[in-house]
């Protein structure tokens, strides 16, 4: 069985962003980057579904961008995917519509029994790619994973993460499965795996042997900075708290 992983490389989670004074875009120079968390967890479950069933499972590591990406994808081969693949192509036109197309391309060429991917990225919180991919395949799909389950080797029992509780679902694979947040906790890359992970090749293939034109549907106008605030008052008692949050704030 092939385990085929689409991460995103995303600007670090413990680093503030910083957007360019005329609005064009995110400040890249100064930020570090790692694989999109929710990646990470689909990654992590891949390798356990791995470590499960045996050798005969391969996890295949994809990432869609400049080389800039392969610092990311070499920590996922550090963890422990058995190959790399970057799809070479300008990041600025990267919207789910693309991510989703080019994504279909290369499960056309690698044949894979299933596409584990988190359920969005933190940058965007699109969370829009795994269910356009799906579309595209016309494979089925469940998305907001919090546990993955083989009832048979081509059967997935899934418990989906929904507003009123869990949900579970039963599909064939060939699959999508998009994960959440309590799926699991993604293992750290030692040191000795992240330097044996810097001889290890990375496959490149460019948008266009794959034969897709991107076409983006989104196209950003403009970003802001967020500004947050905070003011800090103290209060004489609990009369006056109840009183300010009453008909101040407007919260009680």
């Amino acid at each position: 069985m092939k385990i085929l992983v689409p991460t995103k490389r995303v600007p670090s989670t413990d680093e503030p962003v910083r957007v360019h004074p005329d609005g064009s875009g995110i400040d890249n120079a100064t930020l570090t980057h790692m694989i999109n968390p929710f990646d990470a967890i689909a990654l992590e479950e891949a390798l356990r579904i791995r470590e499960r069933q045996g050798p005969g499972v391969g996890v295949v590591a994809v990432g869609i961008g400049s080389v800039a990406f392969e610092s990311e994808l070499r920590t996922a081969l550090a963890m422990g995917a058995d190959r790399a693949l970057r799809i070479d192509c300008d990041d600025s036109v990267l919207d789910p519509w693309s991510v989703a197309q080019v994504l279909a391309a290369i499960v056309r060429r690698e044949k894979p029994d299933l596409v584990l991917m988190g359920k969005q990225a933190v940058d965007d919180d699109s969370n829009q790619a795994g269910q356009i991919l799906a579309g595209l395949l016309d494979w089925p799909q469940a998305t907001f994973a919090s546990k993955i389950q083989f009832l048979e080797p081509a059967r997935l029992q899934v418990a989906r993460e929904t507003d009123r509780g869990l949900e579970t679902v039963v599909i064939r694979l060939p699959a999508v499965v998009t994960t959440d947040l309590r799926l699991n906790e993604p293992r750290y890359a030692s040191l000795p795996a992240l330097m044996k992970a810097r001889k290890r090749p990375i496959e490149t293939v460019s948008q266009r042997e794959l034969g897709v034109s991107l076409e983006p549907k989104v196209r950003i106008m403009r970003l802001e900075q967020a500004a947050v605030g905070r003011e800090c008052v103290r209060v004489a008692d609990v009369a006056e708290l109840v009183r300010r949050l009453r008909y101040e704030a407007k919260v009680i």
